[in-house]
């Protein structure tokens, strides 16, 4: 857990050192972060055809298609939003990665972003050293800094927006963090 509060520290050092700006705390570099990569995946959610939403890159069953792909997205902002904010997640018994119309997926995700927004507002360096017990997806209970577990987060949307991108790429549509300005 600590090495990711060092990733954090490190990555907001570089960060600010590149733009000759005030140095951020490890909880406003998180934010920032948080809120660039939360404008574009329900954007890109809602520019993919629905047509496309069964597709997936290749024959194996265990790619998600780019529909299950936006379900787990929602499914994870709720679980691990609702674990750092300290609330029973209020997606809980819903797997969105099941949903298969487009129309519900964009609202899963999008409300599942706006969910996440205001844990990330909130978020200082003081309560992000709050330690917490989560309950795992396979019913373990471990313990992790609040800033840690969004972080987590943060990375997950991250990684799995570059997912995103080449199937949208794939389509030949142009992902929202490439349209021009």
């Amino acid at each position: 857990m600590r090495t990711a509060l060092a990733l954090v520290v490190i990555a907001a050092s570089w960060s600010t050192t590149a733009f000759a700006q005030a140095p951020a705390t490890p909880a406003s570099w998180l934010r920032g972060a948080y809120t660039n990569i939360s404008r574009y995946i329900p954007r890109a959610a809602e520019k993919m055809p629905e047509e496309h939403y069964g597709m997936r890159p290749g024959t194996q069953a265990e790619v998600r298609t780019f529909g299950q792909l936006i379900g787990h997205l929602a499914n994870y902002n709720y679980l691990w939003c609702s674990q750092a904010k300290g609330d029973k997640n209020p997606a809980a018994g819903q797997d969105f990665e099941k949903t298969t119309n487009k129309a519900a997926l964009v609202k899963a995700v999008t409300e599942a972003i706006a969910y996440c927004a205001p844990v990330y507002d909130a978020l200082t360096d003081a309560s992000g050293q709050e330690l917490l017990t989560i309950t795992q997806e396979n019913g373990r209970r471990s313990q992790s800094f609040r800033i840690s577990l969004l972080t987590l987060n943060y990375g997950h949307n991250n990684e799995h927006y570059g997912n995103v991108v080449t199937y949208m790429r794939m389509k030949d549509i142009v992902p929202p963090s490439s349209e021009p300005r």
